[in-house]
């Protein structure tokens, strides 16, 4: 089958190195670590060092992350998102008088789990020290860079949105570290921070331990203390990341990796599994029908199963099953519907991708949530904190409620798709719950309609919201708008394509890497 889009821009083709994620100085970083003698495992790492201080709006080092990494010819899952406190529960909480999980504050900060997975994966694979691999960030931070087009528009709506929102002194920090005084940073501003360039230092040096049981854990810990915050050293101490294995299904000859619950990889691997044995063309109103209502059954059941597996009340296999896909295809009917979960006892961001001249790849992704996350920066320290307790819920009966040293529902995802026992690359797409609908429509621009990665990341995209709702990019089809329409989908055009999530993909061939970076941001493929 020939290409049936092509994007204005070209696939990038790379004989030894690739990286490839939102931000250039970010994927310089990596591509600097790989000329010095690291591999694709020490390049990611560096390129995620580097968002922390480049692409603020999204990640940080108080973030959470995941990966799934191709090494010596085998694959390897890594878990490194936080648990909650083990002194918070839903009583202390519903004292205090919350009906539900905050978005701001100290309250919704689980353990950060980033610092402790650049520090194993570094130990597992890597070819250089933890230091080492942070340099090119740490120089960053301290010498500071000029803000992008992408990230000073987010850096403007989200100081907007937390000057009106969160208030006390709590926040004073934040608003120290990233403000001007209280006025936002913009496009074309230089913006540095020793506190971050120092923080990445000691972590650095010390492999991590410092965050989890040294200095930064100190300052944690009193910050925690004098705002009525719940994590405690004890929290920070026992804390560490989980290698997994990832799970998979097999889509039309390609197996399809993604990182078991508690992350939502899961639902764009129940959606591809319902529609394996289905014909598919692109920009026809039927298929596009299909992947909505595909997406809507998998968000169904995710929404009200999936959670820390160690909480989780159904074998997460389950859901990628044969027997799921018999009791749940034939709820793809001719018009839209509202789909709901089924009870199954009576019938369970930033992203970049590396790649080495030894064939090893990384597929790796970190996010705070909301943007900079929490709103709280501890004191000293420049490190943004994740918000990812806001997902916990407060009802007693929810799968996903509220409990101590609990990993809650998460949004993040890496994939990779191999076939035959052979590689063929790391992908992703960040952006919320928007990730397992990218993951979907990317791969299938791929698979089912042979597009390079460039045309395969910049083809439109749509958005299952909720109910009916369905976002489309300005780029879609207007006429198969009116038809979805007509299927009684309620399609609505967003103007904005930043809530159609940002991916990257790097394709091995027998001679190259060929990559496509996101053209709805500042992504830039770096190569040799």
């Amino acid at each position: 089958m020939n290409n049936p889009y092509f994007s204005k821009k070209q696939s990038v083709h790379a004989k030894n190195g690739v990286v490839a994620t939102s931000e250039g100085l970010a994927s310089q970083a990596g591509l600097e670590i790989l000329k010095k003698g690291g591999n694709a495992v020490d390049a990611a790492v560096a390129t995620a060092a580097a968002l922390t201080v480049v692409e603020p709006t999204s990640n940080g080092i108080g973030s959470d992350c995941f990966a799934i990494i191709y090494f010596n010819n085998k694959l390897h899952g890594l878990n490194s998102s936080g648990y909650s406190s083990n002194n918070i529960s839903i009583d202390k909480l519903k004292a205090l008088g919350y009906k539900k999980m905050p978005v701001s504050g100290v309250i919704p900060i689980t353990v950060p789990g980033t610092p402790k997975g650049w520090a194993r994966l570094i130990e597992k694979f890597g070819n250089l020290s933890l230091i080492e691999v942070l340099s090119p960030a740490i120089k960053l931070a301290e010498e500071g860079f000029i803000i992008s087009e992408t990230v000073g528009c987010y850096f403007e709506r989200a100081i907007k949105a937390y000057k009106a929102r969160n208030k006390g002194p709590q926040f004073n920090q934040f608003f120290k570290v990233f403000t001007k005084d209280g006025v936002s940073y913009k496009t074309g501003d230089l913006f540095k921070s020793q506190y971050h360039a120092d923080t990445l230092r000691n972590i650095g040096e010390t492999n991590s331990d410092s965050f989890y049981k040294g200095e930064i854990a100190n300052k944690i810990v009193n910050f925690m203390e004098k705002y009525n915050g719940y994590i405690d050293k004890q929290d920070l101490v026992e804390y560490d990341s989980e290698f997994v294995e990832p799970i998979s299904v097999n889509y039309k000859g390609y197996d399809i990796y993604e990182i078991p619950p508690n992350g939502q990889g899961i639902t764009a691997l129940m959606a591809l599994n319902l529609l394996r044995d289905e014909t598919l063309i692109f920009g026809d109103v039927i298929t596009y029908h299909k992947q909505i209502e595909a997406i809507k059954i998998a968000f169904s059941d995710t929404f009200k199963y999936v959670t820390d597996p160690l909480f989780m009340k159904m074998n997460p296999d389950f859901l990628i099953s044969n027997e799921y896909i018999k009791l749940r295809k034939k709820d793809i009917g001719n018009k839209a519907k509202l789909h709901k979960s089924i009870d199954y006892k009576k019938s369970g961001t930033v992203y970049l991708a590396t790649a080495d001249k030894d064939g090893n790849m990384v597929s790796f992704i970190q996010s705070n949530y909301m943007g900079f996350g929490s709103g709280i920066v501890i004191d000293g320290t420049g490190i943004a904190m994740q918000n990812r307790g806001h997902t916990f819920s407060l009802d007693e009966t929810h799968h996903n409620k509220l409990e101590p040293r609990k990993r809650t529902l998460h949004t993040i995802i890496p994939g990779f798709m191999m076939k035959d026992n052979l590689p063929i690359g790391p992908f992703g797409v960040m952006g919320g719950f928007m990730q397992p609908q990218g993951h979907l429509q990317v791969l299938m621009n791929m698979i089912d309609f042979n597009m390079d990665p460039q045309s395969a990341l910049d083809a439109p995209r749509f958005r299952w919201d909720e109910g009916l709702k369905v976002a489309v990019e300005s780029s879609f089809d207007k006429n198969v708008s009116k038809e979805l329409l007509k299927l009684e989908h309620q399609i609505f055009t967003e103007k904005e394509s930043g809530g159609f999530g940002r991916g990257q993909i790097i394709i091995k061939k027998k001679d190259r890497y060929v990559a496509g970076t996101e053209t709805r941001c500042d992504g830039l493929i770096a190569y040799y």
